[in-house]
């Protein structure tokens, strides 16, 4: 069965040919032109994605994007963005976004992104990552409870989808969550780019993509504590890796 899309995008030009090119994929979608028209086609048809663009007159993509989050909406969300700045983005991914796309853009990515949102909200990952409790390259000090993760003083309740530094919860968004459970499943051992692109997005977007980066970069914002070591590190050249200081 085909996968229904809400498509919201104000220009015309690319509103349509981004509804030929997912059509012609394989997808139903529902193009709308405004933030208005697509809550009210989310709220009457949940689509099974939506891709909403950041500028939007009158209720702009941000702006949806935290109503249905508000809402207790946890359909996955890809923004459509022209600004290409670092904060930009973040406040995207703040808003609730789990993944974004900087204009002009390849239908190709689009596509890429959309498969791996629907991948990991449908039947998840048999990788030894996200959604595959007790598997893969666990070290030992990482496991816990049933249906939890550990490590570093992180502790991860991946079926509930929580997740607590010592004592306090942590609000991450969809890819945050899945990109931190793969960091503690694999604590102590460094994950390169091309292996986290695949575990998390599906797809490795080449060496000039700066997605990782800024997920890490608000990842460890949302992880900091005063006078607590960054659980995260950065190998220069290589990825990231989990481990004390």
């Amino acid at each position: 069965m085909p996968h229904n899309v809400l498509l919201a995008e104000d220009d015309r030009a690319i509103r349509h040919a981004l509804e030929r090119a997912l059509t012609l994929e394989g997808y139903e979608v529902t193009a709308v032109a405004d933030g208005v028209e697509a809550l009210a086609q989310a709220h009457r048809h949940p689509p099974d994605v939506l891709v909403l663009d950041v500028m939007m007159p009158g209720i702009d993509g941000l702006q949806v994007c935290r109503v249905l989050r508000a809402e207790g909406d946890r359909t996955p969300i890809l923004m459509l963005t022209a600004l290409v700045e670092t904060a930009d983005r973040i406040a995207g991914l703040d808003a609730g976004a789990d993944d974004y796309v900087v204009k002009p853009f390849d239908v190709e990515e689009v596509f890429a992104r959309l498969r791996a949102l629907l991948r990991r909200t449908g039947n998840g990952t048999s990788l030894s990552g996200p959604g595959t409790p007790g598997g893969g390259d666990i070290p030992p000090s990482a496991s816990a409870a049933p249906g939890q993760v550990a490590a570093v003083g992180l502790r991860m309740d991946v079926l509930a989808r929580r997740a607590w530094r010592g004592k306090r919860e942590l609000e991450l968004t969809r890819t945050e969550f899945e990109l931190l459970e793969l960091l503690v499943r694999n604590a102590g051992i460094v994950l390169d780019h091309a292996t986290i692109y695949d575990r998390i997005w599906g797809y490795d977007f080449g060496p000039g993509s700066k997605n990782l980066a800024v997920y890490v970069g608000y990842l460890r914002r949302k992880l900091d504590e005063p006078d607590a070591p960054a659980p995260i590190h950065t190998v220069r050249g290589v990825g990231y890796v989990l481990r004390e200081d």
